[in-house]
């Protein structure tokens, strides 16, 4: 019986997109947490550009967009909408998706830890970009603060960044065997 099921598309799809939602929930759960050990100078793990950057390393542009704006949105709402998470993310996920991944990639932790370092820090730029902007705070303390805030996050979400891209890559490429067997 299990097997039928199993063997179904339609079951696999929603078990695929169950798992999907479920790891986006998990790391909007852990986003506000503050776990001892996991931060460093008052800045935690930036759960949810890890999951940018996971789904889209093997998707598309257009993916890796509609994946960040989602979670900007919903990150947006769970803290304050200025300065947009909804920016930083999209355009994560698009440079993530454009990397030419058969060069850079070789699918091991170390490649996905810098990817996410490196986006990391081009997220924390947007956002210091859109404070500079907004007017109402000290343009040298934003970009003192920026490296403090961008070093930071960039070293805890790239250590952290194995725990989500891995369970969820050997998932998704589970899943993709069994649509083309």
């Amino acid at each position: 019986m299990f097997t039928l099921f199993q063997s179904s598309l339609w079951f696999r799809q929603i078990v695929n997109w169950l798992v999907t939602a479920g790891s986006v929930f998990l790391c909007l759960l852990v986003l506000p947490a503050r776990i001892q050990g996991m931060e460093l100078l008052g800045i935690s793990p930036n759960w949810l550009l890890i999951w940018v950057v996971a789904w889209s390393l093997k998707r598309t542009a257009f993916q890796g967009a509609l994946a960040g704006i989602v979670l900007g949105l919903i990150q947006d709402g769970m803290t304050a909408a200025e300065p947009t998470h909804v920016l930083s993310l999209a355009i994560v996920g698009i440079l993530t998706a454009r990397m030419q991944k058969q060069r850079y990639i070789r699918e091991d932790f170390i490649s996905v830890a810098l990817i996410v370092f490196g986006m990391a820090v081009v997220g924390e730029t947007i956002t210091a970009i859109q404070y500079s902007f907004m007017g109402n705070h000290n343009l040298s303390e934003i970009w003192s603060d920026h490296q403090r805030i961008a070093l930071s996050s960039a070293i805890l979400s790239s250590l952290w960044a194995p725990v989500v891209y891995y369970p969820l890559n050997r998932w998704w490429e589970r899943i993709n065997l069994m649509e083309q067997a």
